[in-house]
């Protein structure tokens, strides 16, 4: 074997060193580029987790620092309530077959994160009355938090005691999201679809409120 072999064996055995070094160097950067997703997706939905976790306790601070008069939370509860409840037999009026699954809103609310039909009925109902997740999450804390010593009082109660309810919610609510969720509501209420998908269900608000306490 010449010299000139005995090199070009040499130089060949060299070059498929590095090839494997190249090769071993690329598996390990696929490696940590795969460890670098997986710790940003992480980061994301801790963010996400923690930034929800704060709006959520913003939203209760807020909901339990309001200073109305019994009466005032009396006729916000009100329009409250009927919003909730007509979200609720809405969306048994679209999914009938559901009516024994679904008692309550908290099970509707509860049941669409894992049933697509149900989530998807959700949502359309949202767009129907011009309502957001947000508003909802108002809504419902603001019911849990003075649901049990509240009263309803009907449509006309209401309008003896403040004429502009509106304008009492903008000067005295200073939490954005609160306020919207509740100015929404009165829209809802105001616009008379409350009524009517009440009509069309056939039932009462005394028969519904308790349910939805549930």
């Amino acid at each position: 074997m010449t010299n000139e072999t005995t090199t070009l064996i040499s130089l060949k055995e060299a070059m498929k060193r590095v090839d494997n070094k190249l090769q071993a160097l690329e598996t390990k950067f696929e490696e940590l580029d795969l460890a670098k997703d997986n710790l940003t997706e992480k980061f994301e939905y801790h963010s996400k987790t923690l930034a929800s976790q704060a709006a959520q306790d913003e939203m209760w601070t807020a909901v339990l620092a309001l200073k109305f008069t019994s009466m005032e939370l009396n006729i916000l509860y009100s329009y409250v309530v009927e919003v909730l409840v007509c979200l609720h037999t809405r969306v048994l009026e679209k999914l009938p077959d559901l009516v024994r699954g679904l008692p309550t809103l908290a099970s509707v609310l509860r049941r669409k994160v894992k049933n697509k039909n149900i989530r998807v009925v959700w949502e359309s109902v949202l767009e129907e009355f011009g309502l957001q997740d947000g508003d909802i999450t108002a809504l419902c804390t603001f019911f849990i938090a003075y649901g049990n010593k509240a009263e309803h009082y009907p449509a006309k109660v209401r309008q003896m005691y403040i004429k502009d309810v509106t304008r009492m919610i903008t000067n005295m609510v200073k939490n954005q999201a609160l306020q919207d969720g509740l100015l929404r509501a009165i829209q809802v209420v105001e616009k008379g679809k409350v009524v009517m998908a009440s009509k069309e269900h056939k039932s009462s608000l005394k028969e519904l409120i308790p349910s939805l306490k549930n």
